[in-house]
């Protein structure tokens, strides 16, 4: 008997930086893979990573994901040293990689991770094309989200 094929497969969820939407206004969001090494992989499987602190990086022509946390499992691997935060190369085609550069070093933009996860059984880093927000900006976001909870609370009561 045939599997089926037109199964969607929901894309799993690692970790997730939600504070990268709160800092920057996000503009456009690319999915990149990542070069691992085996005992990461088994980490990220029982989801013990941390994406908060991280950056993208571009150098020489190629991305890095700099200062993501990735703990070892005890059980995962003997033979190798496993270093936490070790830099990790983000996997692009070359003409995504062109644009990225000449968004990041022309146009002032940053390169923000938001959420690492899994897609067709391979570990994904979805990271955003970003600008920096003022005080005064979050200070907005904060007025937005403390309305909408209110206009909530008012529409539930107004329902009873």
């Amino acid at each position: 008997m045939a599997r089926p094929t037109d199964k969607k497969r929901v894309a799993q969820r690692i970790a997730e930086n939600k504070k990268a939407y709160f800092d920057f206004n996000i503009e456009e969001t690319i999915e990149a893979g990542l070069a691992l090494q085996g005992w990461e992989v088994k980490s990220l499987r029982a989801g013990k990573a941390q994406i908060t602190e991280s950056y993208v990086y571009l150098r020489e022509g190629e991305a890095w994901l700099i200062g993501a946390l990735i703990t070892p499992l005890n059980t995962a691997s003997t033979h190798t040293v496993a270093d936490p935060t070790r830099t990790r190369k983000l996997l692009l085609h070359r003409g995504e990689l062109d644009r990225l550069i000449g968004a990041v070093e022309r146009k002032g933009y940053t390169l923000v991770p938001l959420n690492l996860h899994w897609a067709k059984g391979r570990a994904k880093l979805e990271m955003g094309l970003a600008k920096g927000k003022q005080t005064a900006d979050k200070r907005a976001t904060i007025k937005d989200r403390q309305w909408k909870r209110q206009k909530q609370r008012l529409l539930k009561i107004k329902n009873l």
